[in-house]
């Protein structure tokens, strides 16, 4: 019964994409505690990456400290991860109220709608996407 009622509260799941990183976000009632692929967020990264991640974290610091936000990523590198990760939560947060929406589009509208560079493909008979062959013609 208890697991029952716990499992009535729990949202998401929320996804956020970046390059080939893709962030499948749980929320859970909780203290605050951001887990990536199951580990506490304090592993993962450097100082600025960590930074990036909990950027979104700060519209709505109420609800933060009242849940749990475990996170699966796979793909990309450590930074594609943090911004995948940082689109998931920012999509949580403006679920829940539009207030917090409004302000974290006026801050940096990416949040919410992703970031749609891509790599580029590399093409037939060249080294990469962009550089060709040199010819000497002497």
């Amino acid at each position: 019964m208890i697991v029952k009622s716990r499992l009535t509260k729990v949202l998401g799941p929320f996804v956020g994409k970046r390059k080939t990183a893709v962030a499948r976000l749980v929320v859970r009632p909780g203290t605050g505690k951001i887990f990536i692929n199951n580990q506490p967020l304090e592993y993962f990264g450097n100082e600025l990456v960590r930074a990036k991640i909990l950027t979104p974290l700060y519209f709505n610091e109420k609800f933060w400290k009242s849940h749990d936000f475990d996170v699966k990523v796979r793909g990309g590198g450590v930074v594609a991860i943090a911004d995948a990760v940082s689109f998931a939560i920012a999509r949580a947060l403006a679920s829940k109220s539009e207030a917090v929406k409004q302000r974290i589009k006026e801050y940096n509208r990416v949040l919410l709608a992703g970031d749609p560079r891509q790599a580029e493909p590399k093409k037939p008979n060249r080294y990469s996407a962009r550089r060709f062959k040199q010819k000497s013609y002497r």
